[in-house]
């Protein structure tokens, strides 16, 4: 073999993996993007989960969350579906919920919604809004969308003074 077929072989094999690292990039970012009708059912089945907390539907919560939840609130307490459920005969009830600047994507049979949330919940007359950053995974099973897995991270107060 000569140096020549030797340099053109090298270049060849380093043309050939940037094609490869190119193609499996772009399967992953397209992986990621849900289409439309995917899209749809997750942020259906996320408002389904809304509606029901701001009604204390039980039932109706009961069918969007899957029974193996993780539900992780901005304090770090930890609740599974059992105990979600069991909160909404608590004092605290979720008034409104407004989710803002929201991400749907997709992996196969799992979806990951990410972005804000404000909620607005009154405990014996004492209404609060809590700022949160939001991520909700959802999984498609034979019950159709359903959330297994629920994480917040509370946004500081604003400093008074300052905007």
């Amino acid at each position: 073999m000569t140096a020549d077929f030797l340099a053109a072989f090298r270049i060849s094999c380093m043309l050939m993996n940037k094609w490869i690292f190119g193609l499996l990039a772009a399967t992953a970012l397209c992986a990621a993007t849900p289409d439309a009708k995917t899209e749809k059912e997750v942020l259906a089945a996320l408002d389904g989960y809304k509606q029901a907390l701001i009604k204390g539907d039980a039932a109706a919560l009961s069918k969007v969350l899957s029974d193996d939840l993780t539900y992780t609130h901005s304090s770090n307490k930890h609740e599974d579906k059992a105990a979600v459920l069991e909160s909404l005969k608590g004092p605290t009830h979720t008034e409104a919920v407004d989710f803002k600047d929201l991400k749907v994507r997709a992996y196969g049979n799992t979806a990951v919604v990410t972005g804000d949330a404000d909620f607005r919940n009154n405990a014996g007359g004492n209404v609060t809004v809590v700022h949160l950053h939001v991520i909700h995974v959802f999984v498609k099973n034979s019950h159709g969308w359903q959330m297994v897995a629920r994480q917040t991270t509370r946004y500081p107060d604003p400093t008074p003074g300052k905007k």
